[in-house]
C-alpha cells in the first residue's frame, strides 16, 4: 500500500480546510486504515485526501473527477447507507496500466462529510488467480498417472493367461505409481516452502557437505546412465538456513542435469564465493533449453518438452521448488543454456556471518 500520510499544508485544500475544520481524531482514524482515502464536504468538494490518491489521477484541486465514484457518493447521500463497488482506476502517468480496486463510500455523521475509502486488492486477486491455476494444474497432472494406472489394471485383468503381458503391464504400473508418488511429494514440498521461513530458525551449515549429500542422492540415476557427476569445491562456504531445503534444491538441479543429458556424459558441480554469496553451479552436456523457454522454466508445471518430461518422470515442479528455496533464503537462481550445447544452472545463497551469529541455536550443522 502507498504512503498514506497526509499533507496538512496542501495548497488546493488550504482554504477549504479553514472553512471546514475536520476533527483531528477523524483524520487519525482515516490515516490508520489500510486504504487510500478522499474526504468530501457537503458540496462534494475534496477537502482532504491521502497522498497515494494522486496515483489514481481522480482528483484535481478540490474536484472529484471520476463519474463512477461520484455516483456512489450521491447514492450514499440519498440512502445514508454505505456503498461498495469493485472498479478499475488508472495507475497514473508513471507505469501506466490499471489498478483493480475495492471502493467503499460512507457518510460521516451529520456534518455532510463523505469518506471514499479505496482498497487495492490487486495483489489478493493475483494470488487467488495463482491458486486457481495451481489447483487446475494439479488436477490435470494427477489425472494422467491415475488414468494410466486404471487402464493398466484393466489390461492386467484381461491378460490373466499371459504371464509376459502381466509382467509388462505391472512394470508400467510401477513407473506410473512412482510418478504419482513423486508428484504428490513435490506438491507437499512446494506447499511447505510457501509457508516456511527458513531463516527464522535456520542453522549455519557447510555448503560443500550439503552439495555432496545432494549428489549422493542422485547417484543411482547417474550410474544408470553412466554419467560422471564431478564436484569441485573451489571455495568453502557457510550458509544460514534450512539445510534439508538447500540439499533438496541442489538435488533437483543435479537430477535435472542427469535426466536431460545423453548417456556417458559429464555433469560438473562447482562451489565458489562471490561478493558475499555462495554460488553453486551445475553444468551439463545435455540437450539445452530454447531461448524462448528460458524465462518460463521456473514456473510451476512448465515443461520445455512435455514428451521428454514424461519419459524422464519430470513433474514440472522441480525448478519451481528450486526458485522458492533460493528466494526464501534471500538468494536467487539463474540459467544459461544453448540448444545442443547444454545448460548451467546457478543457485546463490548469502554466506553466513559466523562472527555475528552465535552457534548455540544456530550451530553449524
Amino acid at each position: 500500500m502507498w504512503n498514506r500520510k497526509r499533507d496538512s499544508n496542501a495548497g488546493p485544500f488550504s482554504a477549504l480546510l479553514e472553512a471546514n475544520p475536520i476533527p483531528a481524531e477523524l483524520i487519525d482514524i482515516l490515516d490508520s486504515i489500510d486504504a487510500e482515502y478522499i474526504l468530501l464536504d457537503q458540496s462534494e468538494r475534496v477537502i482532504q485526501s491521502s497522498i497515494g490518491i494522486a496515483t489514481f489521477n481522480i482528483t484535481r484541486e478540490s474536484s472529484l473527477l471520476n463519474e463512477q465514484l461520484s455516483r456512489l457518493v450521491r447514492a450514499t447521500r440519498r440512502s445514508s447507507q454505505p456503498q461498495e463497488a469493485t472498479m478499475e482506476l488508472p495507475r497514473g502517468p508513471i507505469g501506466g496500466g490499471m489498478h483493480t480496486l475495492f471502493v467503499k463510500v460512507v457518510a460521516l455523521g451529520d456534518a455532510g462529510l463523505i469518506a471514499i475509502l479505496i482498497f487495492d486488492d490487486s495483489e489478493m486477486r493475483r494470488l487467488d488467480s495463482i491458486r486457481r491455476d495451481f489447483v487446475a494444474n494439479i488436477s490435470h497432472e494427477l489425472k494422467t498417472p491415475i488414468g494410466a494406472l486404471s487402464i493398466l489394471s484393466e489390461a492386467v485383468l484381461g491378460a490373466a493367461d499371459d504371464p509376459d503381458a502381466i509382467t509388462r503391464f505391472a512394470g508400467r504400473m510401477q513407473i506410473e505409481a512412482k510418478r504419482l508418488s513423486e508428484l504428490v511429494q513435490e506438491i507437499i514440498d512446494l506447499s511447505r516452502l510457501q509457508d516456511d521461513d527458513p531463516l527464522k530458525n535456520g542453522k549455519i551449515f557447510n555448503m560443500s557437505e550439503a552439495i555432496k549429500e545432494a549428489i549422493e542422492q542422485s547417484r543411482m540415476t547417474s550410474q544408470a546412465k553412466r554419467i560422471d557427476v564431478t564436484f569441485s569445491p573451489i571455495d568453502q562456504a557457510q550458509v544460514l538456513g534450512d539445510r534439508e531445503q538447500v540439499i533438496m534444491a541442489i538435488h533437483n538441479l543435479v537430477e535435472n542435469a542427469v535426466n536431460y543429458s545423453p548417456d556417458a556424459t559429464r555433469v560438473a558441480v562447482t562451489l565458489k564465493s562471490s561478493e558475499g554469496l555462495a554460488e553453486v553451479s551445475i553444468s551439463d552436456q545435455g540437450i539445452g533449453i530454447p531461448e524462448k523457454d528460458l524465462e518460463r522454466i521456473f514456473e510451476r508445471f512448465y515443461r520445455v518438452d512435455a514428451a521428454r518430461s514424461r519419459e524422464t518422470g519430470g513433474t514440472g515442479l522441480g525448478l519451481s521448488i528450486v526458485k522458492h528455496v533460493a528466494t526464501n533464503h534471500g538468494g536467487d537462481v539463474s540459467v544459461w543454456s544453448v540448444e545442443g550445447a547444454g545448460s548451467t544452472f546457478t543457485i546463490r545463497f548469502p554466506q553466513a556471518n559466523t562472527q555475528e551469529r552465535p552457534h548455540n541455536g544456530g550451530a553449524i550443522a
